[in-house]
């Protein structure tokens, strides 16, 4: 029997964060698929000729604001400032309102991503030693959205609890991705320009604190905020998570009910997940393999070796060895639902990097150079080995993920609340 001195950090959360939480994985799940599409069509563009290489090179916007970018950067700078605008609305509401703002309950799945990051980086600095490092942080990304599509195509019915996991997991792996960009792959910075940046964000922050969500107002805000992060040298997606801090969580009456940052989440969440990130995907996935023998050159290149053992062995050992020192050390315990073949499932589910692994990907070695092309292939073949091993643990768990399924849903009562959230 289970020790009360134990805490459950698998069990399921509040009824309204597992609604939440429900519709997030539901819109993920299906901008995870769009992602999938948009990289098999950047990699059959690649290699069917120069085209689609002078599609992503073209460059538009005005050369007096320093803004005649590749239709690529813009992708990468531009559409991807969405995506982690999303992401910082989502990081203020788990901490602020979620069920995270609890200390326990947070603290095994940031342990978690903690050792997801540093064990795949540790192993690329160690395979690298000699040749380039700039790409350590590599495969130290988990896309949350191409691991749902995974789920998704092999119907695996995981536990609420499991899936929370998975996704505050995501979340801590796309705030430390943040700090490692902001502070690691930053170059020339102009801290006159990011100065000046903070007069709009600070117009942004009175207006939204005030529950301003005018778009004509806050657009140009937004508009003028990325444009002189940009300017700063400071990645321009930056501005996105700075505005999304911004946006306050709570309602300004104090009564229950979405606050400003989960507006905000409805109307940006479907936009990041079916345009930002599948056209920076298509931008960004697109690898000329140069037949079996560019095939070849790239898988003898540490930089590739690297980010492929990183993603698979790294984020594996990374998340499990730290969920399990975690688990040792703080005497907390699994869910009785669950064992540890379910989380090691989720650990090699941990080493799809897409996203944020493509774009670090960029910023090390500057888009288009040989040492990225690599870097794509190490991401497309790490990400399709952790999907099909963790394919092989989570299908073999499939029938019982689904009882457990049905016993969260049933709800005896017919109050509209399942049983097991009101025990």
């Amino acid at each position: 029997m289970t020790s009360q001195r134990h805490r459950l950090f698998h069990r399921p959360g509040s009824w309204p964060e597992a609604s939440r939480i429900t519709e997030i994985l539901r819109q993920e799940t299906i901008g995870g698929a769009l992602l999938i599409v948009a990289a098999v069509a950047a990699l059959v563009a690649a290699n069917t000729g120069d085209w689609y290489g002078d599609l992503r090179d073209t460059v538009v916007g005005p050369s007096a604001l320093h803004l005649d970018l590749s239709l690529g950067t813009w992708a990468a700078d531009g559409l991807l400032a969405i995506f982690f605008f999303v992401a910082g609305l989502e990081l203020k509401r788990e901490f602020v309102a979620g069920d995270l703002r609890d200390p326990r309950r947070a603290a095994i799945p940031i342990v978690a991503a903690v050792g997801g990051m540093v064990v795949p980086a540790v192993l690329f600095t160690v395979i690298n030693l000699g040749g380039s490092l700039r790409g350590w942080a590599v495969p130290t990304a988990t896309d949350i959205a191409f691991a749902l599509a995974v789920l998704a195509v092999i119907s695996t019915h995981l536990p609420t609890g499991l899936r929370t996991f998975l996704l505050t997991l995501a979340i801590v792996d796309d705030l430390l991705a943040i700090v490692i960009i902001a502070v690691f792959y930053t170059s020339d910075l102009e801290i006159l320009w990011f100065l000046v940046a903070l007069l709009p964000l600070a117009a942004f922050t009175v207006l939204v604190q005030r529950r301003v969500r005018v778009w004509w107002l806050l657009l140009p805000l937004a508009v003028v905020i990325w444009t002189l992060v940009h300017a700063s040298g400071i990645h321009a997606t930056v501005a996105g998570v700075l505005m999304g801090f911004a946006v306050p969580v709570l309602r300004r009456d104090g009564n229950e009910g979405p606050g400003l940052a989960e507006h905000f989440e409805h109307v940006f969440r479907p936009l990041s997940a079916a345009v930002a990130v599948p056209v920076f995907a298509f931008f960004s996935a697109g690898v000329a393999i140069g037949g079996l023998e560019g095939l070849r050159s790239a898988l003898r290149d540490p930089i590739t070796i690297g980010v492929v053992v990183g993603l698979v062995a790294g984020k594996t050992i990374g998340v499990l060895g730290a969920t399990w020192l975690a688990s040792r050390f703080t005497r907390a315990d699994l869910d009785s639902d669950l064992t540890w073949i379910d989380v090691t499932g989720l650990s090699m589910l941990a080493g799809i990097g897409f996203t944020v692994s493509l774009l670090i990907g960029e910023l090390a070695y500057g888009p288009g150079s040989a040492a990225d092309e690599h870097v794509k292939v190490g991401v497309l073949l790490g990400s399709l080995i952790a999907a099909a091993a963790a394919a092989v643990v989570l299908r073999a768990r499939n029938r019982h993920y689904r009882r457990i399924h049905e016993q969260e849903t049933l709800d005896a009562d017919g109050d509209g609340i399942p049983d097991v959230y009101e025990q």
